[in-house]
Protein backbone atom coordinates (compact mmCIF):
# COMPACT_ATOMS: atom_id res chain seq x y z
CA UNK A 1 0.00 0.00 0.00
CA UNK A 2 1.07 3.60 -0.91
CA UNK A 3 2.67 5.68 2.42
CA UNK A 4 3.40 9.50 2.54
CA UNK A 5 4.84 11.05 5.35
CA UNK A 6 5.22 14.71 5.69
CA UNK A 7 8.03 16.35 7.90
CA UNK A 8 9.64 19.76 8.15
CA UNK A 9 7.01 21.05 9.98
CA UNK A 10 7.50 23.67 12.68
CA UNK A 11 7.33 27.54 14.16
CA UNK A 12 8.39 30.02 12.52
CA UNK A 13 8.31 33.74 12.12
CA UNK A 14 6.31 35.73 9.57
CA UNK A 15 9.06 36.36 6.64
CA UNK A 16 10.85 33.27 7.40
CA UNK A 17 11.09 30.27 5.57
CA UNK A 18 10.36 26.24 5.81
CA UNK A 19 10.48 23.12 3.61
CA UNK A 20 8.54 20.20 4.01
CA UNK A 21 9.25 17.11 2.71
CA UNK A 22 6.81 14.44 2.01
CA UNK A 23 8.53 10.61 1.85
CA UNK A 24 6.36 8.16 -0.44
CA UNK A 25 6.72 4.44 -0.08
CA UNK A 26 5.10 1.19 -1.27
CA UNK A 27 4.36 2.28 -4.75
CA UNK A 28 6.93 3.74 -7.97
CA UNK A 29 7.15 7.04 -6.96
CA UNK A 30 7.83 8.41 -10.36
CA UNK A 31 4.61 7.61 -11.47
CA UNK A 32 2.99 9.83 -9.18
CA UNK A 33 2.54 13.51 -9.16
CA UNK A 34 2.36 14.80 -5.72
CA UNK A 35 0.49 17.46 -4.16
CA UNK A 36 0.05 19.96 -1.47
CA UNK A 37 -2.62 20.95 0.73
CA UNK A 38 -3.46 22.76 3.95
CA UNK A 39 -6.29 22.98 6.78
CA UNK A 40 -6.24 26.03 8.93
CA UNK A 41 -8.11 25.72 11.93
CA UNK A 42 -11.62 25.82 11.62
CA UNK A 43 -11.83 25.53 7.57
CA UNK A 44 -11.87 23.26 5.02
CA UNK A 45 -8.52 21.71 3.78
CA UNK A 46 -7.34 23.73 0.52
CA UNK A 47 -4.85 23.06 -2.56
CA UNK A 48 -1.62 24.57 -2.34
CA UNK A 49 0.60 23.36 -4.74
CA UNK A 50 1.24 19.86 -7.30
CA UNK A 51 4.49 18.80 -9.36
CA UNK A 52 3.87 16.49 -12.27
CA UNK A 53 5.26 13.02 -12.36
CA UNK A 54 8.28 14.06 -14.33
CA UNK A 55 8.95 17.25 -12.10
CA UNK A 56 8.55 19.91 -14.74
CA UNK A 57 5.17 21.01 -14.48
CA UNK A 58 3.73 22.66 -11.47
CA UNK A 59 0.24 23.57 -10.32
CA UNK A 60 -0.12 26.25 -7.65
CA UNK A 61 -2.98 28.05 -5.75
CA UNK A 62 -2.83 31.81 -6.32
CA UNK A 63 -2.14 32.91 -2.63
CA UNK A 64 1.23 31.12 -2.57
CA UNK A 65 2.43 31.63 -5.98
CA UNK A 66 5.76 33.12 -6.31
CA UNK A 67 6.60 32.27 -2.57
CA UNK A 68 6.25 28.79 -2.77
CA UNK A 69 7.81 26.29 -4.61
CA UNK A 70 7.71 22.48 -5.55
CA UNK A 71 10.28 20.12 -6.34
CA UNK A 72 10.89 16.41 -5.85
CA UNK A 73 13.77 14.00 -5.66
CA UNK A 74 12.51 10.44 -7.46
CA UNK A 75 15.89 8.75 -6.35
CA UNK A 76 14.77 9.55 -2.60
CA UNK A 77 11.32 8.85 -3.50
CA UNK A 78 10.16 12.59 -1.64
CA UNK A 79 8.69 15.74 -2.59
CA UNK A 80 9.45 19.11 -1.03
CA UNK A 81 7.50 21.87 -0.73
CA UNK A 82 9.73 24.72 -0.25
CA UNK A 83 7.64 28.05 1.63
CA UNK A 84 9.35 31.77 1.35
CA UNK A 85 8.38 34.93 3.24
CA UNK A 86 5.46 32.94 5.32
CA UNK A 87 2.80 34.89 6.45
CA UNK A 88 0.69 34.06 9.69
CA UNK A 89 -2.23 33.62 7.12
CA UNK A 90 -0.06 30.19 6.46
CA UNK A 91 -0.45 28.79 9.87
CA UNK A 92 -1.72 25.49 8.93
CA UNK A 93 -1.82 21.60 8.59
CA UNK A 94 -0.21 20.78 5.25
CA UNK A 95 -0.14 17.63 4.03
CA UNK A 96 1.00 15.60 0.84
CA UNK A 97 -1.30 13.83 -1.56
CA UNK A 98 -0.59 11.66 -4.67
CA UNK A 99 -1.95 10.12 -7.51
CA UNK A 100 -0.62 7.78 -10.23
CA UNK A 101 -0.84 9.18 -13.57
CA UNK A 102 0.65 9.51 -17.17
CA UNK A 103 3.31 11.79 -18.01
CA UNK A 104 1.15 14.23 -20.11
CA UNK A 105 -2.02 14.31 -17.10
CA UNK A 106 -3.54 17.46 -16.50
CA UNK A 107 -3.26 18.64 -12.76
CA UNK A 108 -6.84 17.84 -11.58
CA UNK A 109 -5.91 18.79 -7.84
CA UNK A 110 -7.54 15.59 -7.09
CA UNK A 111 -5.83 12.55 -5.08
CA UNK A 112 -5.79 9.18 -4.27
CA UNK A 113 -3.62 8.48 -1.04
CA UNK A 114 -2.78 11.22 1.84
CA UNK A 115 -0.65 11.52 4.52
CA UNK A 116 -1.32 12.86 8.18
CA UNK A 117 -0.09 16.02 7.73
CA UNK A 118 2.40 18.47 9.59
CA UNK A 119 2.00 21.55 11.61
CA UNK A 120 3.22 24.97 10.10
CA UNK A 121 2.62 27.64 12.56
CA UNK A 122 3.62 31.32 11.64
CA UNK A 123 4.24 33.99 14.29
CA UNK A 124 3.29 37.50 13.76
Amino acid sequence: QVQLIESGGGLVQAGGSLRLSCEVSGGMFSRYEVGWFRQAPGKERVFVAAISRSGNRFDFEDSVRGRFSVSRDNDKKTAYLQMNNLKPEDTAVYSCAARQTILTAPFTRAYNYWGRGTQVTVSS
